[in-house]
């Protein structure tokens, strides 16, 4: 692992971010919406697979409206945790408690206050065990994964946990329980995050060696056992992605497709393992950000066509 500079060498840059975002924008930015983005359309999918005929659209706004504001202020909540470190990486300085655009209490206010504004909204407008679900989601990314990031390469699987778990907060909000058919959902999403991780983790891991934090490409950098782990959890997503016709979530027509979107991700990341270089790596994850949004429309389409 090399050294990691220290936060002075990276004040220069903090220094320019702070002079190009506005105040609005910041918060904004303390959600990540783009990686939000993800977290909504999964739960999305798991309320409308699990939605009864009489549900209405109103139903699944305030679902994910509450999801957003949880998931928002879990994000901004991380940054805070996370601000010295990412500083150290070209990727992330530019964001507001890193560039030092807002203070460490600001940050920790906003978060809070997202978190109790969503986890209200679902608990009144949808059921308490949506609102449920939600709070451990936010309490295993804050108090599980995020500290995990500096002390082992198992934190990927930590932060998977979390990753998964919108998948049931659709699935609760829709049908108020925690029944199988969620938890393949969960799985599903679970399983996905693996191979998706590591190609992220390869093509930062300069970045994140700098940091400091023990990723697998960075204790292994030959990036033979990243490699080979993408191929297994691809592996090990083929059969997952399966099950919701076993649970009678889709049709023969669904299960085509999710194997073929599964071979579709076994060739990018055997090429990915084979040559271990910044191309299949980046292939492996817009891939994997492709595969998922497919997959769901997939699902949601044969379920509510058969």
């Amino acid at each position: 692992m090399s050294a990691s500079p220290s936060h002075a060498d990276a004040a220069p840059a903090v220094a320019a971010a702070a002079k190009t975002h506005t105040r609005a924008g910041d918060f904004v930015s303390l959600t990540k919406p783009r990686l939000n983005f993800l977290v909504l359309l999964t739960t999305a999918a798991a309320y409308s697979l699990g939605a009864a005929p009489d549900a209405t659209i109103v139903d699944l706004a305030h679902t994910l409206a509450g999801t957003f504001l949880v998931a928002g202020g879990a994000a901004a909540l991380n940054q805070v945790w996370e601000r010295a470190t990412d500083r150290l990486m070209r990727r992330t300085q530019r964001r507001p408690m890193a560039a030092m655009r807002m203070t460490a209490a600001q940050g920790t206010a906003f978060g809070i206050a997202l978190t109790i504004v969503g986890a209200t909204q679902l608990a009144y407008f949808v059921n308490p065990l949506s609102a449920g679900v939600a709070l451990f989601t936010t309490a295993s990314y804050i108090f599980f994964y995020t500290p995990l990031k500096l002390r082992t390469s198992l934190s990927t699987i930590a932060g998977a946990l979390p990753g998964a778990l919108p998948a049931v907060i659709g699935w609760a909000a829709a049908t108020n329980t925690l029944s199988i058919e969620g938890w393949v959902l969960f799985g599903i999403v679970f399983m996905w995050q693996m191979p998706h991780f590591l190609a992220i983790a390869w093509m930062y891991r300069d970045e994140y060696a700098r940091a400091g934090m023990p990723l697998l490409p960075v204790i292994e950098p030959d990036g033979r056992s990243t490699g080979r782990q993408a191929v297994l959890y691809t592996a090990a997503l083929i059969p997952l992605s399966m099950m919701p016709t076993g649970v009678g979530l889709a049709t023969a027509w669904y299960l085509v497709g999710a194997i073929a979107l599964g071979a579709i991700l076994m060739v990018l990341s055997l090429e990915f393992s084979v040559k271990r270089d910044l191309a299949t790596a980046r292939r492996l994850f817009f891939g994997s950000i492709i595969y998922l949004p497919i997959l769901w429309a997939l699902l949601v389409f044969d379920h509510r066509t058969r």
